[in-house]
């Protein structure tokens, strides 16, 4: 079966320096190199789970500005739906993302983002409550993520929640989400939730699956490190269409380990992630 997904989230122009460390206080540091690529945590997730072959929807807000048609133009090279994804006088997001040998920080500008209320959620109602899974992240308002959260609730559609960053989204949203997906530390901010699904990626250490009071470890796969950043948005993609196909919770958290792992292993968001037939090859 195909995958009916819709992702309500954002849409950033992303902007990565590649540095041999971070600088001190007061030091200016000469970067490598710079490159600038499509982005945002709701627009990655959207471009993943379109190249698993998913079909695709894509709801949030980009400015009236060349960043803005940059953006979409990525989505329409990808067959996604973005026929509600606002365009508005507020600038497009931004995200300046640094990248040295070890780890990658990012600063977000939210900027169009930071206008999706929940208006916008209920214009996506009839998309939502057709879809098979709702994707939801914490890079726009809470309001509107909540309300997005309310209607898949409201249709049965499943709601897949990554609380990246963790902010006030989390706790709009968590009582609404069938199922989580953290990093350590956003399990460590979040704490304790009555979730019945949750998945802990480990990052190169892999992944564990908590269900029901049971918890699975899924091993990594290997990978030649490039670039991570994606490689979360690319596993939370990946998990949801897995499950939206079927799949138990273990084999889906393993297929989404096997797409994270392709993830890191190209520069930029989206350019790096993969193909379905990608994924397949590396499960074996």
């Amino acid at each position: 079966m195909t995958a009916r997904v819709v992702v309500v989230g954002s849409l950033n122009h992303d902007i990565t320096v590649w540095v041999p460390r971070r600088p001190n206080p007061d030091e200016t540091l000469h970067g490598d190199r710079i490159a600038e690529f499509r982005g945002g945590k709701g627009a990655n997730q959207a471009v993943a789970a379109a190249r698993l072959e998913a079909d695709v929807s894509m709801v949030g807000a980009v400015g009236a500005d060349a960043r803005g048609t940059f953006l979409l133009d990525g989505l329409d090279a990808e067959g996604i739906d973005h026929s509600l994804v606002d365009r508005v006088d507020t600038p497009t997001g931004v995200a300046l993302i640094t990248v040295d040998p070890t780890d990658v920080s990012i600063i977000v500008v939210a900027g169009a983002n930071g206008t999706v209320g929940e208006d916008v959620a209920n214009a996506a109602c009839d998309s939502i409550a057709a879809a098979d899974v709702l994707l939801l992240q914490g890079e726009i308002p809470a309001a509107a993520a909540r309300r997005a959260a309310q209607i898949a609730r409201e249709h049965r559609t499943l709601v897949v929640f990554n609380p990246a960053p963790v902010n006030e989204v989390a706790a709009a949203v968590l009582e609404l989400t069938d199922v989580l997906v953290v990093n350590r530390g956003e399990a460590a901010s979040i704490g304790p939730v009555d979730t019945d699904l949750v998945v802990t990626t480990l990052g190169a250490e892999g992944c564990v699956v908590s269900e029901n009071g049971y918890a699975t470890r899924i091993e990594p796969f290997e990978a030649d490190m490039v670039d991570p950043t994606g490689a979360g948005d690319c596993f939370v993609a990946a998990l949801a269409v897995s499950l939206a196909e079927g799949s138990e919770p273990v084999d889906a958290a393993r297929f989404a380990s096997a797409a994270g792992s392709l993830a890191v292993e190209s520069e930029g968001a989206q350019p790096s992630l993969p193909s379905r037939s990608a994924v397949e090859a590396r499960l074996g």
